[in-house]
């Protein structure tokens, strides 16, 4: 990783296409590091913020495929690309390689962000041509999407850990097993936080932050990640209180949240986890399992809709992924879905149950199920939790996460006999 965080290109030119109103990109033909260091212009420092919310979005696609795979979310049927099917799956000898894309490409799209974020935290501290206040929204924002980034990594290499400080390129930061990580990503979000109480947001950012793009609502989205790491943790009172800073609302649209957009301007990038219904070739179905364990009347069955049978190399269904259905769809980042789950999820840990009880019933009779009447004690809620994260965050990358959390790797099905289950992604070969 150290070629690929020193060498990395700014994301400006990619992040041209973000935003939908017009603004003034300055000269991006052959920025520098330095040119932006030096004394930069909320122009040079509105390029960093939309570069690094545009890079946000590569590789995402194989994000949800590397974790909804291992997860028995989905199949990712490829004519071009058999490690969909074996090294993922764990198909006979196959295993995790240190050097293939599934590893190496998402983990360095990650870092590429965080490289952006970092020059744009030194850039807005050095520039005498903004107040303090504006650039505490620049260093908020940025330290929001600095942890974001790193929690995606960490969800990939779990107990293998990650690189945590690499504001340094010629001194990079030691690897960082999973609980210290977890607890500095959610120190760099507490620090976010602290910028963004005393900010000024003067950047503008895409249409998946509407209802988010000021100080305030960043503040929102920030608490909303800092809630899901204190799950992570088990910290469960924190992540309560952090819902409570958050955009968290039981009587709130289940969608509202922050989002990758995507669009067909010039320029601009196509939602990569969208294929269409029926395709041939190339497809993303739903694991059997989806359709087989769904209880009747589920209206999440929607989001794997009937197809003639595509099978690969032993594997089949007849369920197309139909959660991104259109090429412009948008991606959740975090969304209040979520935020009500991790409100039912801290307080059956907390022995709260008839509070996770009515959250959980949120979720229920929203998806056209009645209200639980199952046993009410800590094992039964949790089933039932894991059950509504299941169907509600499908392809939304937390299966895979929320199985291993609980230590339930071993439920998940297995495809072929001699698959493997994986419970972590090794370090890519450029951190050996």
């Amino acid at each position: 990783m150290k070629k690929i965080i020193i060498n990395s290109l700014l994301f400006i030119s990619a992040g041209m296409l973000l935003i939908s109103c017009q603004k003034d990109y300055g000269n991006l033909n052959s920025p520098t590091v330095e040119s932006f260091l030096s004394n930069a212009s909320a122009s040079d420092l509105n390029n960093l913020v939309t570069g690094s919310e545009s890079g946000m979005r590569t590789n995402s696609a194989l994000y949800l495929d590397d974790v909804g795979t291992i997860g028995r979310e989905i199949y990712r049927f490829s004519a071009s690309e058999p490690r969909y099917v074996t090294d993922l799956l764990g198909a006979g000898n196959s295993v995790l390689s240190n050097s293939n894309f599934y590893i190496t490409n998402t983990w360095s799209a990650r870092y590429r962000v965080i490289k952006n974020c970092n020059t744009l935290i030194q850039a807005a501290k050095n520039s005498t041509l903004i107040s303090t206040a504006e650039k505490a929204g620049y260093t908020g924002f940025a330290r929001t999407i600095i942890a974001y980034q790193l929690l995606m990594n960490l969800n990939l290499t779990d107990s293998n850990g990650i690189r945590l400080d690499v504001s340094n390129p010629k001194a990079l930061g030691p690897i960082v097993p999973l609980i210290p990580a977890l607890n500095g990503i959610q120190s760099i979000l507490d620090s976010g936080k602290t910028d963004l109480q005393n900010a000024s947001v003067i950047f503008p950012l895409s249409n998946g932050f509407v209802g988010f793009s000021d100080a305030p609502g960043l503040l929102q989205f920030n608490r909303a990640l800092s809630a899901r790491v204190e799950v992570y943790l088990s910290n469960w009172n924190a992540a309560l209180t952090a819902l409570g800073e958050s955009f968290y609302g039981m009587n709130l649209p289940f969608n509202l949240g922050v989002y990758s957009v995507f669009g067909t301007g010039s320029g601009d990038q196509l939602n990569p986890a969208f294929i269409p219904q029926l395709n041939t070739g190339e497809v993303r179905v739903a694991n059997p399992s989806y359709a087989a364990d769904i209880i009747p009347g589920d209206d999440r069955i929607s989001k794997a809709t009937l197809r003639p049978v595509a099978s690969l190399d032993g594997l089949s269904s007849d369920r197309d992924v139909w959660v991104y259905t259109s090429s412009t769809a948008p991606m959740p980042l975090i969304r209040n879905e979520e935020l009500i789950l991790i409100n039912a999820e801290a307080n059956i840990q907390l022995n709260n149950l008839p509070q996770a009880v009515a959250a959980l019933n949120v979720i229920r009779t929203g998806h056209n199920l009645p209200a639980y009447s199952g046993t009410v004690d800590q094992p039964s809620l949790i089933n039932e939790m894991l059950y509504e994260r299941r169907y509600s965050l499908f392809m939304e990358g937390h299966r895979w996460i929320d199985v291993r959390r609980y230590n339930l790797l071993n439920t998940l099905p297995i495809d072929r006999p001699g698959d493997d289950v994986w419970t972590m992604f090794p370090l890519p070969v450029s951190e050996q």
